[in-house]
């Protein structure tokens, strides 16, 4: 107990000394948007002039592999071997960023700057996702610094595209399967159900993208002259997409609901606040009639309309447009059927008189959803762990309502996954002013040190 007590004085420390602070700075200073990344090389100096000196301080081996994926940017891996006999955690990070957006933020605010104002930390990447993984290398450290050994063996896989769909990541953990041994995933992404309250999650839902188009002439022509003649893209693009979800957004499109809201999973969801946010009031009427907004939003399938284009609606013009697309996406949990999500939707629209809408999926973005199982050991272990130190009760969803690439864990490694988040719902994560609470930061690094700690073996 005296040297826990000891570790998470370390971890104080680095905070009172503003140690973590600065290095959380150089971190936000790498410009890593992997969107509009001039090269890869802008994304690897993550690894060499980020991460390197704590992993340098971890005793970690690490190696710099180049993608799988031809231009797509390389990974760092690494170990640190123990003992054969210790279990293994493996540590998932990403340090790519969506682009900056400068000149959208609060005045005085450079996204690549980071900047403290009334207790919150602003920059790009604080919450997702160079904050997350940094908080969890500087708890290792604590550990390592305290006890001289972690007590368990430790693997890292760090890549530059999560933000772009993790080319290459699915490649790579099957050709180094090996080398990745582990016992379980340990990783933090994502926003915590309460800001104030520990979270643990065990998956994510997925995410399929697709267009729907219809055209049917070149050119626009002029409304009065040919209105009422011509047919008019907008018009019918619009019916079609009321054919996909109704008024109040319940999909409508049998095969796209899932079958894995048990009793069990309803269970957990119960024992959630009932109020999703603290800041933005939802919509209760909308989504699936019946079922709670955390059953919504953790254990259903949801159908959104990302962007919708016929004409310009800054510069109309009075004309019938000659084409309509729309970019579409379902975020669907474990459960769901996605070999049949596209030729399903083609059915359904044509049943409906729509054999005229267009479906295009090429160079779509998709994820897998996946989920560790509830029953798994390890969330036993961990929770126990967290709640202890906590002194209550946590938060445990069964998966993100949004997507990352745990599938890759999962069906790939065939581990389980528990992913602890650092940050909140309203850290305006890939918008302008993205930002995490001083206080969550410091608290997430207590509560991961002595979870490293008491997941380590001690002699």
């Amino acid at each position: 107990m005296v040297l826990l007590n000891r570790a998470l004085e370390n971890s104080k420390a680095s905070f009172a000394s503003g140690e973590f602070i600065a290095k959380l700075s150089r971190l936000v200073r790498l410009v890593t948007d992997s969107q509009n990344a001039l090269s890869n090389d802008d994304l690897t100096s993550y690894y060499s002039e980020g991460l390197l000196g704590i992993l340098v301080e971890l005793g970690i081996q690490t190696e710099i592999i180049d993608n799988p994926i031809k231009n797509a940017p390389p990974f760092l891996i690494g170990e640190r071997i123990e003992s054969s006999e210790l279990k293994t955690i493996l540590l998932y990070g990403h340090g790519d960023t969506v682009p900056l957006q400068k000149g959208l933020w609060y005045d005085g605010i450079s996204p690549d700057e980071l900047k403290i104002i009334d207790e919150k930390i602003y920059g790009r990447g604080v919450a997702d996702n160079k904050g997350q993984h940094f908080i969890n290398l500087m708890a290792l450290r604590s550990v390592l610094k305290t006890r001289k050994k972690l007590g368990f063996n430790l693997k890292i896989i760090f890549e530059m595209g999560e933000e772009i769909g993790s080319p290459g990541l699915f490649e790579l953990c099957e050709i180094y399967k090996d080398y990745f041994k582990s016992d379980v995933l340990i990783a933090s992404d994502g926003p915590r159900v309460s800001v104030d309250v520990p979270t643990v999650f065990l998956g994510s839902r997925g995410a399929i993208n697709f267009e729907l188009e219809v055209k049917y002439r070149e050119g626009a022509h002029h409304s009065g002259n040919w209105g009422g003649v011509l047919r008019d893209p907008g018009v019918r693009l619009s019916h079609a997409l009321s054919v996909i979800a109704d008024k109040n957004g319940k999909i409508l499109i049998e095969n796209w609901k899932p079958t894995s809201l048990t009793a069990e999973v309803r269970d957990r969801l119960k024992s959630l606040p009932a109020t999703i946010s603290e800041t933005l009031e939802i919509d209760e009427n909308w989504g699936e009639p019946k079922l709670s907004p955390n059953e919504k939003l953790f254990g259903w399938n949801s159908f959104s309309i990302l962007a919708l284009k016929s004409g310009d609606i800054d510069v109309p013009v009075n004309a019938i447009q000659p084409s309509a697309k729309a970019l579409c996406q379902l975020r669907f949990v474990v459960g769901t059927d996605t070999n049949t999500v596209i030729s399903s939707l083609r059915d359904h629209l044509d049943q409906h008189g729509f054999k005229d809408i267009k479906i295009i999926t090429e160079n779509s973005i998709n994820f897998e959803a996946s989920r560790t199982n509830l029953n798994n050991i390890w969330l036993g272990k961990v929770e126990q762990i967290l709640e202890e130190f906590n002194g209550d009760k946590i938060h445990v969803i069964p998966n993100l309502a949004g997507s990352l690439p745990n599938n890759c864990f999962t069906d790939i490694l065939n581990i389980p996954t528990i992913w602890i988040p650092h940050s909140y719902k309203e850290c305006s994560q890939h918008a302008p002013n993205e930002h995490v609470p001083i206080k969550l930061f410091r608290d997430a690094l207590l509560l991961m040190t002595n979870l490293y700690w008491n997941l380590g073996q001690n002699d």
